[in-house]
C-alpha cells in the first residue's frame, strides 16, 4: 500500500473534517486486531483522538450558537439542532452545549483539552460545574478541579467535588442542606425552602403525578421563551413563571386529561395527559373531580370546531382537540409539548387560503410558527390518515453541497489524494498545532 503525507496546516477546516470523517468510517469497518494488547493500546489512542475531536466540536458548536445559524435551518435552539440533526440524547447535548458556552470562562481547561493534556470527561465535568458560578468563583473552581484532575482523581470524583463546590458556595451564603430525598416517599408532594444571607431563597422538592399535572398546566405556558432574543434557560424561565403565578399575574390553571367515557364511569382503561404520560383510571377519576381541572372526553359532542373565515383565532375547544391529537409541535424532530405550542393555520390565514376549521389547524411552537410564516418555501407539509399534519424543514437554498470525502481518502487503495502533496516536517519551534477553527 502506498501512502502520501499531506500538509495539514494548508488544509481548510472543512477538508480536515472530511478527512477525519472518512478515516473514521473506514476504521469503523475494520475488525479488531487479534492481540488484546494491541486493542488496548489502540483504544487508548483512539480515545485521545476523540478528546481532540471534542475540542474541535466545542469550537464549532460555540460559533453556531453565537451566530444563531441553526435558526436558518429551522431549529429554535442549539439543543434542538444537536438532538434532531446529530441524534444526541438530552444529557449528551446539554454536556456539549455547556462546554461550548463555558470555553471562554475556563480558558486553561479549553487549552489543555486542545493540547490533549486532559480528557473530554474532565473538561465537560468542569464546564458543567461552573455553569452557574460568577467569574470569580468560576476561576477558583477551575483551579481546584484542574488540580484534582492532576492528582489522578477520576472524572466521576472531580464531578463530585464540582457538586461540592456548589454546596460550599451555598453554605457560604447561609443555605442549609435539605433533607435527603430518600427519607421521603413519593406519594405526598413536599417542598423545602431555605433563605440565604443575601435575601435569596433556595427551593427543592418533589411533586406527585397529580400535583405535577397542575404544575405543568399552570407554569408551562408561562415558561415559554419570550422571543428569539430570550436567552434564559428553562430553569430561569420557570422561576420567572412561578414568581408570576405567586404575584397573581397568571391565567387559570388548565390540565387536560384524555380518556374514554368508560374510564370515568368505573372502567380500567388508563387515561393520559397531552404529553403522553399515562394516568391510571382511578387517578384520572380523582383528577376529574378536582376543582379547576377539566377532563376532555374524546367522542361525539356539540362543540363548534368548524368556524370558517368568520373567526381568526382558534377557540379553547379547538385547542383542546389539537392538544389531544398532537402531543408536540408539528415540525418533524421538534419536541416542544403541545400545551406550549401555538395554533397554526396550515395554509396560512393571511393568504386567505385557510379557515379556522379543526382539520386545517396544527400546533407549532412559537419559533416554527414564525419560521413557517417567513420561510414558507422551506416547509414541506404532509397529512397522515389520522388527520395529523407533519411539517418538514428543507435546508436553506444557499447551502453549498458537501465536499466529497473521496477527494481526500480512497479506502480501496489506502491512498490520500492531494494535488500537491507535501511531507509535513516536524518543527521544534512550532510545537503541537490544533486544526484551525472557523
Amino acid at each position: 500500500m502506498c501512502s502520501t503525507e499531506i500538509d495539514a496546516a494548508s488544509m481548510s477546516t472543512g477538508e480536515l473534517v472530511d478527512a477525519a470523517a472518512t478515516i473514521a468510517a473506514e476504521l469503523a469497518q475494520r475488525d479488531a486486531p487479534d492481540s488484546a494488547a494491541v486493542c488496548m493500546r489502540a483504544a487508548e489512542a483512539l480515545a485521545r483522538a476523540n478528546d481532540l475531536h471534542e475540542s474541535a466540536l466545542a469550537a464549532l458548536i460555540a460559533r453556531v450558537d453565537a451566530v444563531g445559524e441553526m435558526r436558518r435551518w429551522g431549529y429554535p435552539s442549539v439543543r434542538s439542532w444537536l438532538r434532531s440533526r446529530l441524534g444526541m440524547r438530552e444529557a449528551r447535548a446539554k454536556e456539549r452545549i455547556n462546554l461550548a458556552r463555558q470555553r471562554h470562562r475556563i480558558g486553561e481547561v479549553a487549552s489543555r483539552l486542545a493540547r490533549g493534556d486532559i480528557s473530554y470527561g474532565y473538561a465537560a465535568t468542569i464546564a458543567s460545574a461552573v455553569t452557574r458560578l460568577d467569574d470569580d468563583d468560576c476561576a477558583t473552581a477551575q483551579d481546584i478541579l484542574l488540580d484534582l484532575a492532576g492528582q489522578g482523581f477520576s472524572a466521576g470524583k472531580v464531578a463530585a467535588f464540582g457538586n461540592r463546590i456548589t454546596d460550599l458556595i451555598a453554605e457560604r451564603d447561609g443555605t442549609e442542606k435539605p433533607d435527603p430525598d430518600s427519607r421521603r416517599g413519593y406519594e405526598l408532594s413536599w417542598i423545602d425552602s431555605t433563605r440565604s444571607l443575601d435575601g435569596g431563597r433556595y427551593i427543592k422538592g418533589w411533586l406527585n403525578a397529580e400535583d405535577a399535572a397542575v404544575w405543568d398546566g399552570t407554569l408551562a405556558p408561562l415558561a415559554k421563551p419570550a422571543g428569539t432574543e430570550d436567552h434564559r434557560d428553562l430553569s430561569e424561565r420557570t422561576a420567572a413563571a412561578l414568581t408570576n403565578v405567586l404575584a397573581g399575574g397568571h391565567k387559570a390553571t388548565k390540565v387536560t386529561v384524555i380518556c374514554d367515557l368508560d374510564t370515568l364511569t368505573g372502567g380500567t382503561a388508563p387515561a393520559r395527559l397531552t404529553d403522553g404520560t399515562p394516568i391510571p383510571a382511578e387517578q384520572a377519576r380523582r383528577i376529574a373531580l378536582n376543582a379547576g381541572v377539566a377532563p376532555l372526553l374524546l367522542g361525539r359532542g356539540h362543540i363548534p370546531l368548524y368556524l370558517g373565515r368568520r373567526v381568526r383565532f382558534a377557540t379553547p375547544a379547538q385547542r383542546q382537540v389539537l392538544e389531544a391529537l398532537n402531543p408536540s409541535c408539528a415540525v418533524q424532530g421538534c419536541e416542544v409539548p403541545g400545551p406550549l405550542c401555538e395554533v397554526d393555520h396550515v395554509s396560512g390565514w393571511a393568504l386567505g387560503d385557510s379557515r379556522t376549521d379543526i382539520d386545517e389547524l396544527a400546533l407549532t411552537c412559537g419559533f416554527h410558527n414564525r419560521f413557517k410564516a417567513t420561510n414558507p418555501e422551506h416547509v414541506h407539509i404532509t397529512k397522515d390518515g389520522d388527520g395529523r399534519y407533519t411539517y418538514r424543514i428543507r435546508p436553506p437554498s444557499d447551502t453549498p453541497p458537501p465536499t466529497p470525502a473521496t477527494d481526500l481518502w480512497n479506502p480501496t487503495t489506502n491512498h490520500r489524494v492531494r494535488p500537491r502533496p507535501r511531507r509535513l516536517r516536524p518543527n521544534p519551534t512550532r510545537g503541537r498545532r490544533q486544526a484551525a477553527g472557523p
